[in-house]
C-alpha cells in the first residue's frame, strides 16, 4: 500500500471518529489512541483534511465542519452497515476490525451487492469447493488474521465483489475478481467463501 492510499485511510479514519462523537469536537489526543500512525502522518492528514473544509482544529481540539459532517456520515453509514453484515458470522470486535478495513475499500455498488445477498437462498462455500469456471458473489473473508485480512482486501477481494474460479491447481485456486487475476493458496481460498450462481 503506498503512501497516498495510507494517507487517505488515516483521513476517511479521522472523520469516521469524529462522526462517532456525540460531542462537537474531539481531543487530538483520542484521535492519537485510535489511529495507529505517526504523529507527523497524523498531522499531515489533519492539515489535509483542513485544506478540504472538512475540519476544524483549535487548540488541540478537532472539530467537523457542516460539509465535514456530511462526509462522515457517508463514513459511518457504511462502516455500521459492514459491521452488522460481519456479526452475523464473528464476534463483535471482530466483525468491527473487518469494517475498519473494509470500509476504505468497498464502493456503494459493493454494498448494493451485499444487501442483496441477503435474498438469495442458501449459504456461501468456500472457492475450494468452486469448479472450473463456476461464479458467484463472494459472502465473507474467514481470515482472522487482520494482516491477512486487509492484504486480501486491498487486493480488491471482499464480500459483494463477483468472482469466477478459472483455473484449480495443486495447491492454488486461480480466480478473476473485476478485471484481475489471482492466485489463491489453498488456505486463503478455503477462508474464501461465495455463494455459487448461475452468472455472477
Amino acid at each position: 500500500m503506498d503512501i497516498p492510499d495510507i494517507l487517505r485511510i488515516v483521513k476517511e479514519d479521522i472523520l469516521r471518529i469524529l462522526g462517532e462523537e456525540a460531542e462537537t469536537a474531539a481531543p487530538l489526543m483520542s484521535l492519537k489512541s485510535e489511529i495507529k500512525v505517526s504523529n507527523p502522518f497524523l498531522r499531515e492528514a489533519i492539515e489535509e483534511l483542513e485544506k478540504e473544509g472538512l475540519i476544524q482544529s483549535k487548540d488541540e481540539l478537532i472539530a467537523l465542519t457542516k460539509r465535514g459532517q456530511e462526509d462522515a456520515s457517508d463514513i459511518v453509514k457504511k462502516h455500521v452497515f459492514i459491521e452488522n453484515y460481519f456479526r452475523e458470522t464473528r464476534s463483535g470486535e471482530e466483525a468491527r476490525e473487518a469494517a475498519d478495513i473494509l470500509e476504505h475499500y468497498v464502493s456503494e455498488e459493493v454494498i448494493d451487492n451485499i444487501k442483496k445477498l441477503s435474498t438469495f437462498e442458501g449459504e456461501g462455500v468456500p472457492l475450494t469447493r468452486f469448479d472450473i469456471n463456476d461464479e458467484g458473489i463472494i459472502t465473507d473473508i474467514r481470515l482472522f488474521d487482520l494482516n491477512l485480512f486487509e492484504r486480501i482486501v486491498s487486493m480488491g477481494i471482499f464480500p459483494g465483489e463477483k468472482v469466477r474460479v478459472t483455473n484449480i491447481i495443486p495447491g492454488s485456486v486461480i480466480v478473476e475478481v473485476g478485471a484481475k487475476r489471482f492466485a489463491l493458496g489453498g488456505e486463503i481460498a478455503k477462508g474464501i467463501e461465495a455463494l455459487k450462481h448461475e452468472s455472477a
